[in-house]
């Protein structure tokens, strides 16, 4: 399969000699799920938002479908989709006026915007709720609502931001369903950010391990238990980390 994305020596510097990432540089390839994991403040974020042409990086280059974020942003934003944690919606519109009016935004034409209300409707799964505003919602069914707007698109590259922070376990069980089917039945690849180990370890095909600003490893989760002699994710990062 080919690579959606390819992060080359991506390094940001916010002032001389401090890096919040250090030529960071990973590949993601066609419907492949890829997590991005570390502690606190290791350049998890800033590396997404490099990547989501948010921030421009002092060094190095990342790909989407082909196209620089340095060089071409405009293109790698008609490629992607950015979900980050503190994602919220127009609380006085509907589920369905929401919907329509994102859809418009990135529609070519009035038939494109109604089959991307129509695919984020089926997909969110709220029903009649739909009709009502989004300020009655909860906050599970607010972020099902973000994520179908989000991939209503089916953008080549859905970059989240702990996709399902705050969720009950079902609202976040479903959240994982749906993102692993887009994945496996769309071709749809994922980049992910999240503290939440199990649902990293549940959803993702590979993960890459970050601190300091320095990407350590890179594997799937198979790999990386073998390597580490780990039982789980958690004792993967913490050996990671713990002995950087």
């Amino acid at each position: 399969m080919a690579n959606v994305l390819e992060v080359n020596g991506l390094t940001k510097e916010y002032k001389k000699g401090v890096r919040a990432a250090n030529e960071v540089s990973f590949s993601v390839k066609e419907g492949e799920i890829f997590a991005l994991i570390g502690p606190n403040g290791a350049g998890k974020t800033t590396t997404i938002r490099m990547i989501s042409t948010l921030i421009t990086p002092t060094s190095g280059d990342a790909l989407v479908g082909g196209y620089s974020v340095v060089k071409q942003p405009d293109k790698v934003r008609e490629c992607i989709t950015y979900l980050p944690d503190e994602a919220g919606a127009y609380k006085t519109m509907t589920g369905n006026g929401y919907l329509k009016f994102m859809a418009g935004l990135f529609a070519k034409d009035k038939a494109e915007q109604e089959m991307f209300v129509n695919r984020a409707q089926q997909m969110c799964g709220l029903g009649d709720r739909l009709n009502e505003k989004i300020g009655g919602y909860s906050r599970g069914m607010i972020r099902k609502l973000l994520l179908s707007r989000a991939v209503m698109t089916a953008p080549k590259l859905a970059i989240m931001d702990e996709a399902t922070s705050g969720l009950d376990v079902i609202n976040a069980l479903d959240i994982r369903r749906t993102i692993k089917n887009l994945a496996r039945e769309q071709g749809m690849s994922f980049l992910l950010s999240s503290h939440n180990m199990l649902e990293i370890e549940y959803v993702s095909d590979r993960v890459g391990i970050i601190t300091g600003g320095n990407l350590l490893v890179t594997g799937t989760i198979d790999e990386l238990k073998q390597k580490y002699n780990a039982e789980n994710l958690e004792e993967v990062f913490e050996l990671v980390v713990n002995t950087k």
